[in-house]
C-alpha cells in the first residue's frame, strides 16, 4: 500500500458508514456521540459499554445504528434468573438422548455479527465466563459444539459500573466506554417534538455494510503507527501519572481505535488527529474528563471527517468543532438547494452563532470561512423575500 493511500474503495465504505448513523440518529437527540462510536468500535472490532441512567435512550441508539448497518443482530435484557440458553441457544434434545451435548445457537450470540446485551453485569457467572470466551475470541464452545464466532461488535449496558471486583476482568474486555446523561434542559423542546412524533429509524438502504465494515477493519489492521506511536507512549504516561488507570490489554488495545478512526479519516496511517479516541478507554466519566484535560495539547489538532460529533466531543479540541461546524454548515446548505426549509433561516442563523462563538475571525479555519461566507449569503437571500 502505498503511503497516505487508502485501499480502493475505503473512502466510499467510510461515506456509507457515516451515511448510515446518520440514518440511524433521525429522530434521536443528543445521541450522536453514542451512535458514531458504535461505528467505530463495529470497524475497530472492539467491544463498547454504555453507561447511563434508564430511559436516555441507550438502547434505541444501538438498536437504530445496528439496522442500519445490517448483518445478524441479537439483543437481550440480562436479568439474575437468566439461563444460559437464553443468550447461546438451546440443548439438541435429540442429541443429548445420544449421550451427545450440543447447542443449537442459530439467531443467538453466537452467530451475531452485533450483539447488545442491556444490564450485561447481572449476567450470571456461567453467562459471564461464557461471553468472555466470545468477546476474546471470537469462539463459543460447550460439549460438541465449536461455533467460530462472526462478531464483530458488543454493546454493554449498564445503569451504572459494577463496584464487584469479580466483574473487573469482564468489565475491562469491554475498550471504549461511553457515558449518557439525559438530554440537557436547553434540548428539551426537541425532545418533546421527537418524542412526540416517535419518528421510527428509517429502513436499512439497500444491501447490509457487513461487507463494508470488514474492509474498513482489514484496512485498520494494516495502518501504519509509525507517526504516532511515540505521541501515544507520551500520552499514555501521562494518564497514568494523572491517576487514569490503564491496564497494558488496555493501551495495547487502543491502537485499534486509533487505526479505525485513521480510516475512517480517510488516511491509511495514524497521526495526532486520531488520538481523539484516547479518553474513550479510560473507564470512569471522572477519567475521562481528567483525560481530555491531561491530554489538551495533544487532542488539539485532533478531528474525524466521518465521526464528527465523537472526535469533537473527546478531544474539546478547535479542529474537531471546525470540522464538525464545516459539515453542518454543507449539510443546510445542500438541504436548502433540494428542498427548502422553512425554519432553515433559524437553522442557519444558529450555526453562524455558534461558529462566531467558537472563532474569531482570525482563527477561523479556511475551510470553514468559505462554508461561513456561504451561510452568510444564504441567509441574506432567504431573509430577503421577507423583507421586502
Amino acid at each position: 500500500m502505498d503511503e497516505g493511500v487508502t485501499p480502493i474503495g475505503v473512502e466510499a465504505d467510510a461515506r456509507a458508514v457515516q451515511n448510515a448513523v446518520r440514518r440511524a440518529r433521525v429522530g434521536l437527540v443528543d445521541r450522536d456521540v453514542l451512535t458514531e462510536v458504535v461505528a467505530l468500535c463495529a470497524v475497530s472490532g472492539e467491544h463498547l459499554l454504555v453507561v447511563g441512567p434508564p430511559g436516555t435512550a441507550k438502547s434505541d441508539a444501538v438498536r437504530r445504528v445496528s439496522q442500519q448497518l445490517g448483518g445478524q443482530y441479537f439483543e437481550y435484557l440480562l436479568g439474575r434468573f437468566t439461563e444460559p440458553n437464553e443468550l447461546f441457544g438451546p440443548i439438541n434434545l435429540q442429541r443429548l438422548r445420544e449421550g451427545v451435548v450440543e447447542v443449537e445457537t442459530a439467531g443467538m450470540v453466537p452467530e451475531a455479527d452485533i450483539a447488545f446485551l442491556d444490564e450485561v453485569f447481572l449476567g450470571s457467572t456461567a453467562i459471564l465466563n461464557t461471553l468472555l470466551g466470545i468477546l476474546n475470541e471470537r469462539v463459543y464452545r460447550r460439549g460438541n459444539t465449536l461455533v467460530a464466532c462472526p462478531l464483530r461488535l458488543c454493546v454493554g449496558a449498564t445503569n451504572r459500573l459494577p463496584d464487584d471486583p469479580a466483574l473487573d476482568a469482564f468489565a475491562d474486555r469491554f475498550l471504549a466506554r461511553v457515558f449518557v446523561e439525559p438530554v440537557a434542559d436547553a434540548r428539551l423542546e426537541e425532545l418533546l417534538e421527537s418524542g412526540w412524533q416517535a419518528e421510527s429509524p428509517a429502513p436499512l438502504m439497500g444491501e447490509s455494510l457487513i461487507p463494508a465494515l470488514e474492509r474498513l477493519s482489514v484496512a485498520a489492521r494494516a495502518c501504519d503507527h509509525t507517526q504516532v506511536r511515540s505521541l501515544l507512549g507520551i500520552a499514555v504516561r501521562r494518564l497514568r501519572s494523572a491517576g487514569v488507570m490503564l491496564s497494558d490489554r488496555r493501551v495495547v488495545r487502543a491502537q485499534r481505535l486509533v487505526a479505525a478512526a485513521a480510516i475512517l479519516d480517510g488516511r491509511s496511517f495514524a497521526t495526532a488527529d486520531d488520538l481523539w479516541v484516547l479518553p474513550l478507554v479510560a473507564p470512569t466519566a471522572d477519567t475521562q474528563v481528567l483525560a481530555r484535560e491531561t491530554l489538551v495539547d495533544l487532542l488539539a489538532t485532533s478531528k474525524n471527517a466521518t465521526l464528527l460529533h465523537a472526535a469533537e466531543e473527546f478531544s474539546r479540541g478547535p479542529a474537531a468543532r471546525a470540522e464538525r461546524l464545516a459539515e453542518a454548515g454543507r449539510l443546510l446548505l445542500d438541504g436548502l438547494e433540494e428542498s427548502p426549509d422553512p425554519d432553515a433561516l433559524l437553522r442557519i442563523e444558529a450555526t453562524l452563532r455558534e461558529v462566531d462563538a467558537a472563532f474569531t475571525a482570525e482563527d477561523l479555519p479556511s475551510g470553514l470561512t468559505e462554508v461561513r461566507s456561504q451561510l452568510v449569503t444564504a441567509s441574506q437571500a432567504h431573509a430577503a423575500p421577507a423583507d421586502s
